[in-house]
């Protein structure tokens, strides 16, 4: 471990909110094998390379990246790097990051289009994370020496096998995409989101430096 700078404070606040001695004993077993994976890299002074893959990489792959960017800087883990991918990319879905904004990341559009891209900030003095929609083999990923996570059923199932994983640990969530366009939408992803945030800092709270 090593000093890093404090989140935003109203991500500082949403993660003091947290209860991630809720999270249940199977989804303990689901998450055991990023513990291990995460674990190892840190008792071998390695980097932690983590790539999140759903389908279209719009939602939960990328609030799974933005989250556990953020928890292991919250939780001053070094040499954690995270991203995501899809099977085919498409676009980072609007709502998905006006989530991540209400939690207390400051999100901005670097460019529009079909795909836009966003920064996504978490602390006032890290880097922040590039956001937009890409195949989980996109040159902005790692090419060897990462975890493949798979957030979602249909791209475990479309993937038997992720080109330069180290390890592939299938961490599924439910999409909240089918809420879209009703009453429930904002409610739904923040559910997601929050849950996602919850077990990731279950996660990183488990290892041991």
């Amino acid at each position: 471990m090593t000093l890093t700078t404090p989140l935003f404070a109203a991500i500082e606040s949403v993660l003091a909110s947290l209860q991630p001695n809720t999270v249940s004993e199977e989804r303990k077993q689901t998450l055991q094998p990023l513990v291990a994976y995460i674990q190892n890299k840190i008792e071998t002074d390695q980097a932690v390379r983590l790539n999140f893959i759903c389908t279209h990489n719009s939602r939960r792959s990328h609030l799974s990246q933005v989250w556990a960017q953020a928890i292991a800087n919250h939780l001053k883990f070094k040499n954690v790097y995270t991203y995501s991918g899809g099977t085919e990319a498409t676009a980072l879905f609007p709502m998905a990051a006006a989530t991540l904004k209400s939690s207390g990341f400051q999100i901005k559009t670097i460019s529009e289009g079909t795909n836009p891209v966003y920064s996504i900030k978490y602390a006032s003095n890290e880097a922040p994370i590039i956001g937009f929609s890409k195949k989980y083999d996109d040159s902005f990923n790692p090419e060897s020496e990462f975890a493949a996570i798979m957030t979602c059923s249909q791209a475990d199932g479309a993937c038997p096998f992720i080109a330069g994983a180290e390890k592939r640990i299938p961490i599924t969530f439910e999409d909240p995409k089918a809420f879209d366009n009703t009453p429930q939408q904002a409610e739904k992803y923040k559910e997601r989101s929050l849950q996602i945030a919850t077990e990731l800092l279950y996660v990183f709270a488990s290892i041991k430096a």
